[in-house]
């Protein structure tokens, strides 16, 4: 994930099929000053109904940079993904790094990785970005070529055909990156633009591979675009984009776990609604292609620091939230953590895993969550608590394969519930890798509710 350099607010305004309200949002730049000192008020508690069953090695991928690692460590990294039970991994092809120069073209990490890949047998969604300089539509002189789409739609669409044949494992390709943002689109975000580069690569995807999925770009946050109003994923559908049956994405990447970092929770705001659009556009598949947070030390760069630990809470929290909504695929970013000088030190440190491969608390963390989970859980009533629903408190429920309850709560500030219909539990808390079991009292189980998400297994 690269994100722009100045720093801006701007309104996302939801138009066209979208038109469901207008609510606002940091976009892009330093982190916004002053922000952690705005009064924290106890947000309304939040009781999610699940929307469909998950089966997490069908939901859940992680992106990953097998190329950028010596071959013993991708291997141990795949074999780390693989304990975890999970079957999808996102892969980026930069084009610029692949072909310097016109025809001349550097593969052998890329092969390696594509090989690494089909050999474990995982799925994978391969997206290329990056111009050359001999292809891009950048002016003479201009620093960072890349940035700039190419000049001529037909080269990017006949490289694709050339990847796809060379490459037949990858499951599903996605054309560009982050194309509603200063990082992947210059010299300004462009709908149109991106459109005439959407339209021939999809043609040229098809065409040497009909059977496979094509994905639109991933589009950064909600898609709003930096220097314009509007969204880019609503853009797209007003240009007719979605008649051309594609997976849609986006980065809902955020200070929090539930959305801004002033307490608002507008996660479970902007998802419902911008899905929804979608949905009425005929989208069929929408996936969120990254999230996560980095557990960088600074110097602070968009993200608030939250350090390993809360690296670890932030991603159980988010992946509880957005396995209730409407998504079809979720790839959580990163698999390992990147040794390179030419990163910057937030981008190093998003990984489950650190650069050697081994796990980071975030990695046992998830492995501990998944395990608690099971392989597939099903939506079920919510929990009754005896003090109803207490401001700040998020409470989720479902239901094991094996035909368990399991509650999944936390809260905004420590508290105490009690659960009438509970007789007995298994109190978990896949962070630490603790559990308690629990029998009730007169008036049912009682349960102290932290700030980090808790697992209650009962009957």
């Amino acid at each position: 994930m690269t994100l722009p350099a100045a720093t801006r607010r701007q309104q996302l305004r939801l138009g066209g099929a979208l038109a469901l309200g207008a609510v606002g949002m940091g976009l892009g730049g330093q982190a916004r000053a002053g922000w952690s000192m705005w009064p924290r008020k106890t947000p309304p508690a939040l009781a999610l109904q699940p929307m469909r069953p998950v089966v997490w090695q069908d939901f859940l991928g992680v992106n990953a940079q097998l190329q950028w690692f010596p071959p013993d460590v991708a291997r141990l990294q795949v074999e780390r993904l693989k304990a975890l039970g999970l079957n999808w991994v996102r892969l980026a092809l930069h084009w610029m790094l692949i072909e310097p120069e016109a025809g001349k073209w550097q593969l052998d990490a890329t092969d390696r990785m594509m090989s690494l890949v089909k050999q474990a047998g995982l799925h994978s969604l391969t997206y290329v970005v990056g111009t050359p300089r001999f292809a891009s539509s950048a002016p003479a002189g201009a620093p960072y070529s890349d940035k700039y789409p190419p000049k001529d739609p037909g080269v990017y669409a006949q490289r694709l055909q050339g990847l796809v044949k060379r490459y037949p494992n990858v499951d599903v390709w996605q054309v560009w990156n982050e194309p509603n943002i200063p990082a992947f689109w210059q010299p300004r975000i462009d709908p149109e633009g991106y459109g005439r580069l959407l339209q021939p690569a999809v043609a040229a995807l098809r065409q040497a591979a009909p059977d496979k999925p094509v994905a639109m770009a991933g589009m950064a946050y909600y898609s709003q675009m930096a220097g314009r109003e509007g969204l880019m994923l609503d853009a797209m559908g007003k240009l007719g984009a979605y008649q051309l049956k594609l997976i849609a994405c986006y980065h809902p990447y955020t200070a929090e776990p539930e959305g801004a970092d002033d307490g608002s929770r507008d996660l479970l705001t902007h998802v419902p609604f911008l899905n929804k659009g979608l949905r009425a556009y005929g989208v069929k598949q929408i996936w969120a292609t990254e999230w996560g947070w980095s557990s960088y030390d600074g110097p602070v760069e968009e993200q608030p620091l939250v350090g390993e630990d809360g690296q670890a809470s932030h991603t159980l929290k988010r992946l509880a939230l957005m396995a209730t909504q409407d998504f079809d695929r979720v790839f959580l970013f990163t698999l390992a953590d990147l040794d390179d000088p030419r990163v910057g030190p937030r981008d190093k440190r998003y990984g489950l895993l650190r650069a050697n491969g081994q796990p980071k608390p975030v990695y046992t963390a998830l492995q501990r969550f998944l395990s608690i989970c099971g392989a597939r859980l099903e939506p079920a009533p919510p929990m009754r608590l005896a003090e109803g629903l207490p401001a700040g408190l998020v409470s989720i429920q479902w239901q094991r394969a094996d035909g368990k309850r399991l509650w999944m709560a936390w809260a905004h500030e420590p508290m105490r519930v009690t659960l009438p219909d509970v007789k007995a539990g298994v109190w978990h808390d896949p962070q630490r890798g603790t559990q308690r079991a629990l029998k009730a009292g007169d008036q049912g189980l009682v349960l102290d509710i932290g700030t980090d998400l808790h697992m209650l297994v009962c009957a």
